[in-house]
């Protein structure tokens, strides 16, 4: 069995659904959900808003939904 392979891109944050979880859309112009570790949720409410740029990682079954990896600042 392979390994699962993970993509990783810029985007940015527009809409907050959740206390973790944000409305994301990539440079190309596709929308998913965007989400954070759930040991990061404190974090994440203090440190993210929208309009930051992030790292996300989508799955390449599955690009409706990604999760969060670096803010823009940390890159």
């Amino acid at each position: 069995m392979c390994k699962k392979e993970n993509i990783l891109l810029d985007a940015v944050l527009k809409d907050m659904i959740d206390h973790a979880t944000f409305n994301a859309v990539l440079p190309n112009g596709h929308a998913f959900v965007a989400y954070t570790l759930v040991k990061d949720k404190e974090k994440a409410m203090a440190a993210l808003s929208p309009g930051d740029r992030v790292r996300v990682e989508l799955s390449p079954f599955d690009m409706s939904k990604g999760r969060i990896m670096l803010k823009a600042s940390l890159l």
